[in-house]
């Protein structure tokens, strides 16, 4: 397996060339928004320029909240915490890690958590 943070920092090169995209089309979305007229909720040609803002903002919020995952991951390698649970403070398997390689807890303590 593959050094944890060499892991992480990829997981965080794609999640901000995620979040960069996202911005991009929410950009265009600005200009879209600024050029036609700002009631679209009775346009007949499909998604309304509201709901299309909207679906964006939350694919960033999520993007955002993975990239704050990821960072808090990294910072856990660095100071050596990185692997152990935040509850019972047992090693979380390598397998769980390979899964989501920023999970906070083993797997009990996730199912005992609900996540």
């Amino acid at each position: 397996m593959k050094h944890p943070a060499d892991l992480l920092a990829e997981e965080r090169a794609a999640t901000l060339a995620r979040l960069e995209l996202l911005d991009a089309e929410i950009a265009e979305l600005r200009l879209d928004r600024g050029r036609e007229s700002a009631d679209d909720e009775h346009d007949p040609e499909g998604a309304t320029l509201s709901g299309e803002w909207s679906k964006l903002e939350g694919l960033r919020s999520g993007a955002l909240a993975e990239l704050g995952e990821v960072d808090a991951a990294l910072a856990r390698v660095a100071d050596g915490t990185y692997g152990v649970c935040v509850d019972c403070g047992r090693r979380i398997p390598v397998e769980r890690l390979r899964v989501r390689p920023t999970a906070t807890r083993c797997v009990d303590c996730a199912a005992k958590a609900g996540g």
